[in-house]
């Protein structure tokens, strides 16, 4: 079931400024799952504090290089703990996606869910394909982000052929799910 949200960050935010409320038009958003996925950033955080007081306590170098380097691994990966924040979704508007826009429903050429091996696992990718150039496709853009934010994980990148590509693994609803519900969504208000 669409999680709804009116509060905090992105398009919800938006749409609330200018007295819409998304339920009353359709909207749906999903944020990062509430799982396993925390454990290792919660890990990495404890090993870092680890490190760093060995560091200080014995004076060596190694101890706080490696320190540096889980702490760096924990702070990239801090928006993984935001799951009540809605991370991507869609409403009359188009589609938006945190830290990137809001990308108009009529710049969109196509919505893929992709497959993608590596190793001995599969993972889903969602591409976006723009039909127009990203300056017009977007609504609303949010790719500055503050100098703090822009070294953590974005759930966004592009490529040179206009694809924005989305993980959706971490989400709290199914790759199907939410590529059926972009898609269905997409079809009705391009039309």
């Amino acid at each position: 079931m669409p999680a709804h949200h009116k509060g905090g960050g992105g398009v919800c935010s938006y749409l609330w400024r200018f007295g819409v409320d998304e339920r009353d038009h359709g909207g749906y958003s999903v944020a990062y799952r509430r799982d396993d996925i925390e454990f290792p950033v919660y890990v990495a955080g404890a090993v870092a504090a680890a490190l760093l007081v060995a560091a200080y306590t014995t004076g060596q170098w190694i101890w706080l290089a490696t320190g540096i380097v889980a702490a760096g691994f924990t702070y990239y990966n801090l928006p993984l703990l935001e799951t009540g924040r809605p991370t991507l979704g869609a409403n009359q508007y188009g589609i938006f996606i945190q830290s990137f826009g809001l990308i108009r429903w009529r710049a969109i050429a196509r919505v893929e869910l992709v497959q993608i091996a590596e190793r001995a696992m599969t993972s889903h990718e969602l591409q976006i394909t723009l039909g127009a150039p990203l300056a017009s496709a977007l609504v609303a853009d949010w790719r500055k982000v503050s100098i703090y934010r822009s070294l953590m994980r974005l759930p966004w990148h592009m490529d040179h052929n206009s694809v924005v590509h989305v993980d959706v693994e971490p989400f709290d609803q199914s790759a199907d799910e939410i590529h059926r519900t972009l898609v269905r969504m997409w079809r009705y208000y391009r039309s």
